[in-house]
């Protein structure tokens, strides 16, 4: 259900700003879209285990937070993350 610590390495370099950078929006989004993608997963095969689900809408909840942050503060960053992650459907 969680990440490993080499996948989470990996998305934080690859959707960091700058070297270092843990704790940007977009790092923090792709954390969070790959827990709540796992989550997901881990549904098919346990649908009643509600104590988990709780904790995957407040993800989802959190993660609503941080691109609505982006959005407000840079549309380019927004456009550009919400591109990178597939997050919204395109019609």
């Amino acid at each position: 259900m969680s990440i490993t610590p080499e996948r989470k390495a990996a998305l934080i370099t690859e959707h960091a700003r700058t070297p270092g950078d843990t704790g940007s929006a977009e790092v923090q989004v792709a954390i969070l879209s790959e827990r709540i993608a796992n989550l997901t997963e881990h549904f098919k095969g346990h649908k009643k285990d509600n104590h988990s689900r709780r904790g995957l809408l407040q993800m989802v909840s959190q993660r609503r937070s941080l691109l609505g942050h982006l959005k407000k503060s840079n549309e380019d960053r927004y456009e550009a993350l919400i591109a990178k992650l597939g997050l919204r459907r395109q019609h």
